[in-house]
């Protein structure tokens, strides 16, 4: 009796002393290191962290920064039409492979490449294409079309831009998973009392089945903006934040407020709104996602 009351004590404290290393470290080196940045950022820390407090002086300098507020702009341009074009042809793509057409492996295959690549090889990948000395300009102009401009990447009111085109370009072929796998969960037997009632294929997307992708479109939406707002990788890559600093957005701010420019405490307050921003969105559909399980 004495062994097995060992043994039953031993599998149940087992597992919860192997996971504990792990669990501890996660929490110290997440939770701490959040924890950490938040003091910061009302601290008086410039080159090297300064543990005296100084209140949201560091929030005020924050918003009192011109270039602060340009980033802010640009994660708003940025993020609206990432995940409108993003989402619009992901599900164009879900659709048109939900027709069962041939060779649909392959095509879902090249479609879903994009993102088996990293943003940094998607930035430098589109940043030698938009080069106006390397890409498609020149490739026009020596093929005769010697008046072809597209020198966006140059220049500071459409820079923005190529960052959303690169985004969509890697992040489309995710967005069409997602669709594709809803589009495939539906019950064929509506679509086909559909078309039994005279109903047309365009007509039983518009109206029965793209409807019925709601929680599909609400997820693609969670995902994609915590994509928008952690977009760091993409524009170091594409454009460095330039030209000057008018593709710059908040996750480039911070990284050079922090790191090139010596005022962590001013990197710190950005960070600090940015996880503000993310649990924002996140933390709402966590909690409808747990409300809803437990209602089943």
């Amino acid at each position: 009796m004495a062994t097995s009351s060992a043994t039953a004590r031993l599998d149940h404290w087992l597992p919860r002393l192997v996971l504990a290393p792990s669990f501890v470290l996660s929490f110290l080196f997440i939770y701490g290191l959040i924890a950490w940045n938040g003091y910061l950022s009302v601290s008086a820390s410039r080159l090297l962290p300064n543990y005296e407090f100084v209140g949201l002086a560091q929030y005020s300098l924050l918003w009192e920064s011109e270039r602060w507020l340009v980033a802010l702009k640009n994660l708003g341009i940025f993020s609206t039409l990432f995940i409108g074009f993003a989402m619009a042809v992901g599900l164009l793509l879900a659709v048109l492979l939900d027709q069962k057409i041939r060779a649909e492996g392959v095509l879902r295959t090249i479609y879903l490449y994009p993102m088996a690549l990293s943003f940094i090889v998607t930035g430098t990948s589109w940043k030698w294409i938009m080069n106006p000395g390397l890409g498609i300009e020149h490739l026009m102009h020596q093929w005769g079309y010697e008046s072809f401009s597209f020198d966006w990447l140059v220049d500071p009111d459409m820079a923005i831009y190529t960052v959303v085109i690169a985004g969509v370009w890697q992040s489309a072929g995710f967005v069409m998973a997602l669709f594709l796998a809803g589009l495939r969960g539906i019950d064929e037997s509506i679509i086909k009392a559909a078309q039994i009632d005279g109903a047309s294929l365009p007509r039983i997307y518009l109206r029965i089945i793209i409807p019925s992708l709601r929680p599909v479109f609400f997820s693609t939406l969670m995902v994609l903006a915590h994509i928008a707002i952690k977009s760091f990788d993409l524009v170091m890559a594409l454009t460095a934040g330039g030209p000057g600093y008018a593709t710059d957005v908040p996750a480039t701010f911070m990284y050079t407020m922090a790191f090139n420019r010596g005022q962590i405490g001013l990197g710190a307050a950005s960070a600090t709104i940015m996880l503000a921003t993310i649990a924002a969105i996140v933390v709402p559909y966590l909690y409808s996602e747990l409300r809803a399980s437990s209602r089943k």
